[in-house]
């Protein structure tokens, strides 16, 4: 495997690489300070992982994990009881929230984004905002999310059967934001989970272990297919998500979250539960 690389994309733009993970990141204020932090601290992140990964594929028992950034996949997935998670239900945007922490911790920034593959940790100085675009695994629009700083928003994340992992339910993609990267990659695992159909003729499922022998999933099944659906289908897989995001919203574990099924969708979460079940929407503004 190569080291990890650094290549400046534009003036404002940084990307950095290692094995698995793809990061693009943002500044505005110090900028090149909080590039040099970013770079400095993605230096090990992947080979740290790696050396507990064994533990990271299992559920949550008291082991004291090592890595700042397996830390903070277990306490993400630590708050989800009753529901079988491991740790990599969080990594990507524990990744994102690690290098963000680290440019924030040296550099000041107006504004600032660790965006990994869809997940993004973001930093927000008071009165400002920061607006992203959704898009299905077609590339159809599903519309644009605008944060203000006063939101209390950190982190975005997406997850569903089109996601560079694998799914045990059957969206298309659900996006969360939540106060960070790490706890919306994780809620956003799980709700994806939740659109389900169990035992739905329409439905290809296989073991995940089967697909990727070295899946933190084992032999649970995961979806592989899934037919076009009656819209009664369609509705009662979503309002089984919608079920487990209010829980999320309710107790505080995320602020919002956009579920998408076979061009339905669920949105739940204040300011996105005023807001018609079509698109596109805007939080807030």
């Amino acid at each position: 495997m190569q080291p990890p690389q650094a290549k400046r994309l534009s003036a404002d733009r940084l990307h950095l690489s290692h094995g698995p993970i793809d990061l693009v990141i943002t500044a505005e204020g110090d900028r090149e300070t909080a590039f040099r932090a970013a770079t400095d601290r993605f230096q090990t992140i992947l080979t740290e992982l790696v050396s507990e990964l064994p533990r990271l594929r299992r559920p949550l028992d008291n082991h004291r994990f090592k890595g700042s950034t397996a830390r903070r996949m277990a306490d993400a997935v630590r708050q989800h009881d009753g529901v079988f998670v491991t740790p990599m239900a969080a990594v990507a945007g524990s990744v994102a929230d690690e290098v963000l922490a680290a440019m924030t911790a040296a550099a000041a920034l107006t504004r600032a984004a660790v965006n990994n593959g869809g997940d993004i940790a973001l930093h927000l100085a008071p009165n400002q905002s920061f607006t992203l675009a959704m898009a299905s695994a077609a590339a159809r629009d599903l519309g644009r999310i605008t944060i203000r700083a006063e939101d209390g928003i950190g982190g975005i994340a997406t997850s569903g059967r089109h996601g560079r992992s694998h799914s045990i339910g059957i969206a298309d993609s659900v996006t969360v934001l939540a106060a960070t990267a790490a706890g919306a990659d994780a809620a956003a695992t799980l709700i994806a989970n939740a659109v389900d159909l169990p035992d739905h003729p329409g439905i290809t499922r296989e073991p995940a272990n089967s697909l990727s022998p070295d899946s933190d999933l084992g032999a649970r099944l995961v979806t592989v297919d899934v037919k076009d659906l009656p819209l009664t289908d369609i509705r009662q897989a979503l309002d089984a998500g919608a079920t487990a995001a209010r829980r999320m919203t309710d107790t505080g574990l995320i602020q919002a979250a956009a579920l998408f099924l076979q061009g339905e969708t669920r949105l739940i979460g204040a300011p996105l539960a005023q807001m018609p079940d079509s698109l596109p929407y805007v939080l807030p503004t």
